[in-house]
This record gives C-alpha cells, structure tokens and sequence, in this order.
C-alpha cells in the first residue's frame, strides 16, 4: 500500500456503497484482506503500513486487535446487506507479521468472515509469516483454523543480504519452516526472495534458489529491491554506506530465477511469481489482477467493490477509535472511470502469462502492441490468436510494454 494515501472523497461514516457498486459486486468473484500492522522489528527495507511495539507507545497494541477486525467485518457486512457478496473465494491476511497474533485470533477472524459472508468449499486461506514467528504447533493450529496457503518471507539464504535488510531470521529458517508448515498440512507453501540487495553476489542468489527448491515448496515469488524513501536503507544509500542497487544485475538476477525455476518445473504466472502447478498459483493475487472484488479490513487497507476503490486510516490507535465510536475506519475513496479501469486491466493483466486480449486495446494501443510484437517483447503466436503475452524480454521490460499500450 502507498506510504501516502490519496485524498480521495469522504467515507460516508456508516461505510456504505453507491447503488452501482453493489449492484456489481462479486462479479468477477470475492475475496477478502486482513491487515495486521505489526512487526517485531522494522527491516531497514519496508515501508509498509506496518508498526513495533516501541513505534506504537503503548497506544495500539495486539490484544483486542482481532475483535476490532470483527468489528469493521460487521460494518462491512451491514454495507452489504442488499447485495451480499455470496461467497468469499479468497481470504489473504498479511502485513506486517500476521502470525505475530496468537493463531487463536488468527481463527477467530477467519471464522467471523465464514459466519458473516461464506467461505466458498474450495476457498483459499493464505497468511503471510516472517519464519521465526511460526512453530511447528502455531502452524498445526492455523491448519486445524482452515488455512490452506502460506507465504515466508525468505529473501535470501546469505547471512551478509540478510543483514543489509535487517531481516531476524538465520539463513536457514525460512526453508525450515517451509518444511514445517508443509508438515503441518498446508496445501500451498511460497517463499518470498528480494534480489539486488547491495552486496548480494551471484552466488548468494543461486544459493537462494537452490535453496527455495530443496524446501519443496511449490511457490515462488522474486522481486527486485526497490529503495522507498525514508526507509533506513535508503538513508544508508544516501549517505554513501551501499551503493544503489544496479538494473543490470536486476536483470541477470531475474534471469537467473526464471532458468532455475522453469528447469525445476516451475511456470511463470505473473512477471514476479511461479508456481509448480495451476493450481499452486495465488488466487487471491489473481483476483486482484483480474478486476475482482475485495474487502479490506485493518489499518491502511485497500478495498475494491464494483469499482469503487476506497482506504482506510493507517495508524492503529485511529483505526481503533473510528470502530470504537461505531463508524467506518474508511479515510478516503474514489469512483474508478472507465478510462482508469482501462489503465489499470492493461496495467495488470499485460504482467500475466495469461497476457492481454488485443481486443480491449484502442487504435494507437495496438499499434504500441505491433511495435512491441516486432521488437521482441510479445510472444508472436499469442499475438497471432489475439492476445499480448510478454516474452521473456519482454518480462524484463514490464513498463515499457505497458507505455507502449497506453500511449
């Protein structure tokens, strides 16, 4: 989520839709997100709407957390009254550190959204977890709740990257604990990489993967490092102690990524992510890619519902308050035009192995789309059946593909 939000225009206090966003919801399916805020330390990298107990001041804390969740889940659903969503496909709690609250909560809230709004049979569960904030038994109870799907933050098994990130965990906790949450039952595990850390070797990142593939998961997420402003990391930079990470070894890294795991038998989804199987790949991810539905619950969360995009305040003790006094934790929102919803579905689904039907496209975007057929960064047999599919050149110039489709 942006580290400064829009202004938008208000949130009516009681959260409620315009009657041509509820008319639509749940159309291209229905998931929902669980913001948890807080982390144990703060990685010299992130500047997520995420808080330590020591930022905090005693405010805000963990307990009472998962009620104020139910609580939002309640106002969302009086939203919603007319036009119920039906089922809820996915359910994607992330952060900060979710699994820093006891699983207990962690079920609580998964139970509220199944009482209030339905978990389809085959929905998926996914929590996010740094690895030393799991065990084996925290991981058998998540299970027994009914996640099915959990995401590590690895981001690489060099003790010397770890550190320039300030990551907690050893080298080899991340793959551990992916051997334990696949002993506890979960049907999905991913582990998350960074590349491009300065420092980082070429062999530190062949070690990674090779790393991530001896754990037996069967999903991968890679991205570059990108240096936020105000984090510690770029201050670092800016002081002359790191160099800035390097496009070029970007690229090399990627590269490296996508011959690795395709050889191990994964297949790229999204630009960023593999999957060993279809079935692997995140569907709540999906959905947002595709133009779904989604609720937001927590500080800072995003929502999107029949086209309406709308956020929450981000610091916990405001988020607390709002819900207290009965009213929406919502701070701003927008009615999407067609023209951004156009933006955005070229945006995201140009990014997707599925690609992008040619059909969606105006004049000068499928003149861009020829250009980049003949440059080499869309795939000629898709092109040829309609669709814009990035070749592998293509994935590695993401953001010139898509200027070339918005021009």
């Amino acid at each position: 989520m942006p580290k400064v939000l829009p202004a938008g225009e208000p949130v009516p206090v009681d959260g409620s839709l315009p009657e041509a966003a509820l008319a639509r919801v749940g159309e291209r399916g229905f998931g929902v997100y669980v913001h948890v805020p807080f982390c144990a330390s703060r990685c010299g990298y992130c500047d997520f709407n995420t808080y330590t107990a020591t930022e905090l001041g005693g405010t805000a804390g963990r307990d009472g957390y998962a009620d104020q969740v139910l609580a939002e889940l309640r106002l969302a659903d009086r939203a919603l009254a007319d036009r119920p969503p039906g089922r809820v496909d996915t359910v994607f709690v992330g952060g900060g550190t979710p699994t820093l609250l006891p699983p207990d909560d962690l079920a609580r809230i998964l139970d509220g959204i199944d009482r209030t709004w339905g978990l389809a049979a085959d929905a998926e569960v996914s929590t996010e977890a740094n690895p030393e904030s799991v065990t084996p038994e925290s991981l058998s109870a998540l299970r027994a709740a009914g996640y099915t799907r959990i995401s590590l933050g690895m981001q690489s098994v060099a003790q010397p990257v770890l550190a320039i990130l300030d990551r907690r965990h050893t080298a080899g906790r991340a793959t551990e604990a992916a051997r334990e949450a696949r002993e506890a039952g979960f049907e999905h595990v991913n582990l998350d990489l960074i590349y491009g850390t300065p420092g980082e070797r070429a062999e530190d990142f062949a070690a990674s993967l090779d790393a991530v593939l001896a754990a037996g998961v069967d999903h991968v997420s890679a991205y570059a490092l990108i240096v936020e402003d105000g984090t510690r990391l770029a201050a670092r930079i800016g002081r002359g102690e790191l160099v800035y990470p390097d496009d070029d070894v970007a690229a090399d890294r990627y590269l490296a990524a996508e011959a690795e795991l395709s050889g191990a038998g994964f297949s790229w989804y999204e630009v960023s992510n593999w999957a060993r199987t279809p079935a692997a790949a995140c569907r709540h991810n999906l959905l947002y890619w595709t133009g779904g539905d989604w609720w937001g619950l927590g500080p800072g969360a995003h929502s999107h519902v029949g086209g309406v995009r709308w956020w929450n305040v981000k610091h916990p003790s405001s988020y607390a308050a709002r819900l207290g006094a009965g009213q929406s934790p919502g701070e701003g929102r927008e009615l999407l035009s067609a023209g951004e919803r156009h933006t955005e579905e070229v945006l995201l689904r140009v990014r997707l192995a599925t690609g992008l039907p040619l059909a969606v496209l105006d004049e000068p975007g499928r003149a861009g789309a020829t250009r980049a057929r003949e440059n080499g960064l869309l795939d000629g047999a898709a092109y040829d059946a309609g669709r814009a599919v990035l070749t592998l050149r293509g994935r590695l110039l993401a953001d010139a593909v898509v200027r070339d489709l918005l021009p």
